[in-house]
């Protein structure tokens, strides 16, 4: 495997307010290995602001407000967890398995950052692997022991970076 194909990009958000694209492209990384991803993968991720998280989420998920960070999976795992989907999934241009897209607000990320009393780096740091997370199937919003288990990996994975949950 020659790495993941991970993309960063900053739309609609102030210069100063901007998010550390090689931090989230490293967590992208570090979560995949961590979840054992052993195919190359491509993940998609725009950071906005909050008028731009709002307009994705509307469109979306038909829910009128921003959000701290959207999930938009391209595969379905089933269970949870990295599952090689095989090689109907890699997509001939890219040799890669599309994983989906994550859609960061800048704004919310500073402003939990600040409630938490944590830097906006531990805020990134701890959204993206959540994102990555439902990228590969985990779920917090249906079951018990699908939030346990999807908290679970958050807290391996984050201490794994230097992180406390």
């Amino acid at each position: 495997m020659t790495g993941h194909r991970i993309y960063a990009r900053h739309s609609g958000v102030e210069t100063a307010e901007r998010l550390s694209c090689p931090l989230i492209k490293r967590c992208v990384r570090r979560a995949l290995s961590i979840e054992g991803v052993g195919a190359q993968c491509e993940v998609s991720v725009l950071i906005t602001d909050d008028c731009g998280i709002r307009n994705i989420n509307t469109a979306y998920r038909g829910i009128d407000s921003p959000t701290d960070v959207l999930s938009f999976p391209a595969q379905d795992f089933s269970p949870p967890g990295w599952a090689d989907p095989g090689p109907r999934a890699i997509e001939p241009e890219t040799g890669c398995v599309p994983l989906g897209e994550i859609v960061l607000s800048a704004q919310r990320v500073r402003l939990q950052a600040a409630e938490y009393g944590h830097p906006p780096e531990h805020e990134t740091v701890y959204l993206v692997i959540h994102s990555v997370l439902h990228l590969l199937g985990y779920d917090h919003t249906d079951e018990a022991e699908g939030k346990k288990a999807m908290r679970a990996r958050e807290k391996k994975i984050m201490l794994e970076m230097g992180y406390d949950k």
